[in-house]
Order: C-alpha cells, then sequence, then structure tokens
C-alpha cells in the first residue's frame, strides 16, 4: 500500500471534530457561537477562551476530539497531490477515493433486498425491472447529498442532527433510526441464518445460524485494526463473491435478453394487478434505506480532505459522486441477476410444478414441506430466500443451491458489518456517546439480535421468510426521518457555504423525496390493511399515525427556516421550539473557511498546526 494511497496518522482532529468546521464556517459544527473553538491553540487568550466555552457547555458544544469513532479514528486516507500534472481527472485520486461508496452500496445488496428482487422477478417476470432501475437512481442522488454533507462540514448527518435539533426531536429521530437500523439487521441477520441452513444442509439451525452471524460479525469488525484499506477490501471482496454467484445463476438460468432490456427501460407495466404494483412499491422500499444516509455520511469522513481548501472540497465531492455511481451500477446489475434468474425460472409457476422438477433431487422432500398451499398444490409460488434456494437446487443442481446459498451468505454478512457501523455513527452522532468500541458494537448488535433470535427459535421457517414485507414497511417509515435532515441540512447556506444545493438540487430533492415517502406510506397503508386491525388497536394506530405527521411537520418547518424563509426564521415560535438555542442561520455564517484549524498529534501532544484565516468574498 502506498502512503498516497493510506497513510495511517494518529488522532487527526479538525477543530474538535474530526474535520468538524467551528461557527463562522461553512461546516456549521458550531452554528450560532461567535468564537471560534481551536483546541491545539496556544496563548493565554486563546486559553482563557476555552475555559470559557467548556464552562458553558450545552447540547450544542461539539463531541469531544478525543473520542474514538468507529472505522476512521486511527487512519485516514490521504488523496495524492496532482496538481502538478495539470490532470482534470486522476484515476489515483479516484483510487484514494474508493471505499465508502461501495460499503453504502451493500445496504442495496442485503438478504430483504435479495428477497425483494427474486419475488418481483416470480410475480412479474421482467416487467417492473424499471422500477428498481429508478429506485437505484433516486438513491443516488440522496446519497450524493449525504456525502457532501459528511465532505463539506467534516460532520456526518447524526452528528449535524445534535446541533440543529432541539432535545427530544433529537431524540425522536434517533429512536426511529434505530428502528430502522433493527429492521434492516433483522432481515440481514434471518438471511444468514438462512444461507448457514441451507450450506449445512439442515445441520445448523436458524437459531444456530443466528448465533453464529453475532461471533462472525464482531470477528470481522474488529479486522479494522489491521488497517482501513484492508477492511475495505474485505467488503469488496463480499461484493465480488456476490456478483460471481449471482452472475452464475444468470448465466445458468439464461433468460431472454431483449426481454430483459425491454423491462428495465421501459416504464409500463400492462397487464399488472395490484400485487404487482404492491411488489414494485415494496422494491423502491427496499432499496432506499433511511440509516444508509446517515451511513454513509460518516463514511466520507475516512479520506483526509483540506477542508481550508474549497477547490479540494469540490475535488472530494467530485470523486466520492464517481465512486458511489459505479458502486450502485455494481449493486444494480447484481439485483438485476437475481431479478432475471427467478422472472425465468419462476414467473407463472405452481408449487406443484417445482415438485414435478425435483422429483428425482436430492432435495425432494425439503420442497415437498416448503412448496405446499391450501389449494393443492395449484397456487403459484409464494417466493423466498429459502424456496428460491430450493428452486434452483431442482432446477439447476445441487451446485445451483450451494452457489446460492453462499451468495445470500455474503449478502447477510457484509450488510450485518456495515448496519453494526450505521448503527455506531447513530448513537455517537445523537447522543454524543463516548462509549469504547467493543461496548458500541455489542450494544447496537444486542438491539437487533434479541428479537431476531427469539423469532428463530419460536417460529416457523415460513414465518421467518414472510417476515420481510412487514419490516420493510417499518423502513419505509422511517425514510423521512434520513431524507428531510440530509435535504435540511444540505440545502442551508450556513451550513453548507458554497457548495448549498441550487434551487434546482432543492426542487429535484425535494419532489423525488415527497415521490419515494408518498409510494411507502401506500405500502405501509397495504401492510397494515392486511392484518384487519379493528377496536382499541386501531385507534393505537391511528394515534400513531397522526404523531407521526405532526413530527414530519415539525422536520418540514425546520428544513424551510434552513432555506432561508424568513417567515418561520423570525417567527417566535418557530426560534423557541424548532431552532436551535443558539440559533444563528444567516449567510455570514458561510463566508469563512472550511476548517479553522488542522492538528497533527502524537501520543497527546500537538506536532504540526495550520491555522487558516478567514475567507473573504
Amino acid at each position: 500500500m502506498s502512503s498516497n494511497e493510506a497513510y495511517r496518522s494518529r488522532n487527526m482532529e479538525t477543530s474538535g471534530s474530526s474535520g468538524a468546521s467551528t461557527s463562522g464556517n461553512a461546516g456549521a459544527g458550531g452554528i450560532g457561537h461567535d468564537d471560534s473553538y481551536n483546541p491545539a491553540a496556544s496563548g493565554s487568550s486563546n486559553s482563557s477562551r476555552n475555559n470559557k466555552q467548556t464552562n458553558i457547555l450545552n447540547e450544542n458544544t461539539y463531541l469531544k476530539p478525543a473520542s474514538k469513532q468507529a472505522y476512521f479514528s486511527d487512519e485516514k486516507v490521504l488523496i495524492p497531490d496532482d496538481e502538478h500534472t495539470n490532470v482534470r481527472f486522476s484515476f489515483r485520486k479516484l483510487w484514494a477515493f474508493t471505499g465508502p461508496g461501495f460499503l453504502m452500496s451493500i445496504a442495496y445488496l442485503d438478504p430483504g433486498n435479495i428477497e425483494s428482487d427474486l419475488q418481483s422477478g416470480a410475480a412479474a417476470k421482467y416487467k417492473i425491472l424499471w422500477v428498481l432501475l429508478w429506485a437505484t437512481v433516486l438513491g443516488l442522488l440522496m446519497q450524493r447529498l449525504a456525502a457532501r454533507l459528511g465532505v463539506v462540514t467534516g460532520l456526518h448527518l447524526a452528528e449535524m442532527c445534535y446541533r440543529q435539533y432541539k432535545r427530544l426531536p433529537r431524540w425522536i429521530l434517533w429512536i426511529m433510526i434505530e428502528i430502522a437500523i433493527i429492521g434492516s439487521d433483522m432481515q440481514e441477520v434471518i438471511g444468514t441464518a438462512i444461507a448457514i441452513y441451507l450450506l449445512s444442509n439442515k445441520v445448523v439451525p436458524l437459531w444456530g445460524g443466528v448465533l453464529i452471524t453475532i461471533i462472525d460479525t464482531f470477528t470481522f469488525l474488529f479486522l479494522d485494526k489491521y488497517g482501513l484499506r484492508k477492511l475495505e477490501f474485505l467488503f469488496a471482496f463480499l461484493i465480488t463473491v456476490m456478483a460471481v454467484t449471482f452472475g452464475y445463476e444468470y448465466i445458468v438460468s439464461a433468460p431472454n435478453q431483449a426481454e430483459v432490456m425491454e423491462g428495465m427501460f421501459v416504464p409500463w407495466c400492462s397487464g399488472c394487478n395490484s400485487d404487482v404494483l404492491l411488489q414494485a412499491v415494496g422494491i423502491v422500499g427496499a432499496v432506499i434505506m433511511p440509516h444508509n444516509l446517515y451511513l454513509h455520511s460518516a463514511l466520507v469522513k475516512s479520506r483526509d480532505i483540506d477542508r481550508r481548501q474549497p477547490q479540494k472540497v469540490s475535488e472530494a465531492n467530485f470523486y466520492f459522486f464517481i465512486e458511489a455511481s459505479v458502486a450502485l451500477f455494481v449493486s444494480f446489475i447484481i439485483n438485476l441477476f437475481v431479478v432475471g434468474v427467478f422472472a425465468h425460472g419462476m414467473y407463472g409457476k405452481t408449487n406443484n410444478d417445482v415438485l414435478e422438477v425435483c422429483v428425482n433431487r436430492s432435495m425432494y422432500d425439503d420442497a415437498k414441506t416448503s412448496f405446499v398451499d391450501s389449494d393443492g398444490g395449484n397456487a403459484l409460488i409464494d417466493a423466498d430466500l429459502y424456496k428460491g434456494g430450493l428452486f434452483l437446487g431442482c432446477t439447476f443442481g445441487a451446485a445451483a443451491m450451494y452457489i446460492w446459498g453462499v451468495g445470500i451468505l455474503a449478502a447477510g454478512q457484509s450488510s450485518t458489518m456495515t448496519g453494526t457501523y450505521a448503527g455506531q455513527f447513530s448513537m455517537e452522532g445523537f447522543l454524543n456517546l463516548q462509549w469504547p468500541r467493543w461496548r458500541r458494537v455489542l450494544v447496537t448488535r444486542l438491539i437487533a439480535i434479541v428479537p431476531t433470535f427469539c423469532l428463530a427459535l419460536f417460529t416457523k421457517m415460513e414465518d421467518l421468510t414472510n417476515m420481510n414485507d412487514i419490516l420493510n414497511a417499518v423502513m419505509s417509515l422511517q425514510l423521512p426521518f434520513a431524507a428531510i435532515p440530509t435535504i435540511a441540512f444540505t440545502s442551508c447556506t450556513a451550513i453548507m457555504g458554497e457548495f448549498v444545493n441550487g434551487l434546482g438540487n432543492k426542487i429535484v430533492s425535494i419532489l423525488l423525496t415527497v415521490v419515494v415517502i408518498a409510494v411507502n406510506l401506500y405500502f405501509v397503508v397495504v401492510q397494515v390493511e392486511q392484518f384487519s386491525i379493528t377496536g382499541g388497536l386501531l385507534a393505537l394506530v391511528c394515534i400513531f399515525a397522526i404523531l407521526y405527521l405532526l413530527f414530519n411537520l415539525y422536520l418540514v418547518i425546520h428544513m424551510a427556516a434552513c432555506m432561508g424563509n424568513q417567515r418561520l426564521m423570525n417567527s417566535r415560535w418557530v426560534q423557541r421550539w424548532v431552532l436551535p438555542s443558539q440559533n444563528s442561520f444567516s449567510i455570514k455564517n458561510a463566508n469563512s473557511t472550511y476548517a479553522s484549524e488542522l492538528t497533527l498529534s502524537d501520543n497527546g501532544i500537538s506536532i504540526y498546526s495550520i491555522k487558516s484565516q478567514p475567507k473573504t468574498n
């Protein structure tokens, strides 16, 4: 590994919070504060000022600079300097920026997404591939905003929420995002357990697979002690495993390529019923995950970007966008493989059709207990991950079933690790929590593992795999709590400076978010209706719905104020209940530097310090 690719610099801190910009900077780590906070500064005036600020700590105060953050706490990747070559595009720089986008893209490949893919293929053949394509594009646009927030400010989304929301809404946001992480983690752990169940030929029960997932996730997460790039390579290897295994299934099944192309680029679904429409909506809910915005905004902090120079910030935004585009393109191709395989093999098939193919196969006994229905086997297949593996084994041989299991294992294992990182970033940011890494990992994992283990121990395989739609609905409800803050902060001049969203970006991002949220809410309503809720439980659901809408309205008001709506900013009610207690949403905060000070330290002793002067227009 060259020194230009990765450089281990211990305890790199920028103005109090991992590169966080101070008050008066484009990064609004200190919005509302009139004085800069320079921890490594010397002199009596700076010392007295620091002591003074220490005495007035509040909910807007910076995170502790000595805190050890997940994933990039001990090492940052240096960006090679190619300015002397006058090259507009550098593959060396792209390579240095490559990593965070691919870790982010794993959320698009988790077992929940894979199951939605195979279900959409079995239900609609290739007709709603275009929904998968455009859901991925919408996801890219939102991920771009999240990455820009982290690059420009040096703060990830949860850290920014800690500074920009009152205590109660901040806690509500954290709870909602934790629920989304739990829902996603349950899908990932269930998928991993099913993969282990398939690969072990049912020797390892589902609950045993859940326990194995806990142990190996801890093992993999601590690999980052051996270097940031090595950890990123591990994730790249798992993505490659998914591409190879699902690509093999695609080649073996050989779907009609003309139909695949038509389904991908023709936005129409002729003859589709309500079930297919619901499946299309489920794809959107499965692909665009709320906690992934928090994750991506934090991962980009692993690159050493000089935020004092707007050119460097703009360059980082450019390369991160290219990397995220490539990563999500790869994830789309892998999802396409899964849809194509089961669209070609399962579409229009009944349970009896599969059993006929399985007659002379070793997995016939398992198929008899799985491919059953109340209509004597004449109902269409209700696909899930386990049935998908059995179907491939019956159709193409046992090798295809085991290869499918390896792909699902890679998807589940990689997504559980990134999900754990998302949980750590969420706790660190929202709660300003300074825990040792082992404790953060343990708490984050247990929150999701305990309910998943209970389900695996006390329910059947059919009940476990059919939870996918319910969990997608739960995560769909949480999407506004990531999308609205992301748009709000990236549209605030006081936070983003010259990198604030333009009018076109604001309109497009808001419209797309409204569409996605509306689609997801429709999916949630349909799921709730299927439970035929009545009486007191229905009343509770209605109360929750009202509170849910009111909190979304609260976030929208905050977003409008961030965007500079003077009427809201001057409202006493908004100032008291919505805006930060030391609010200063004004353009003047954007007219200075991106980082007040960069300090390199060794064993707590400052060895090099750069102080920048305010930028003038």
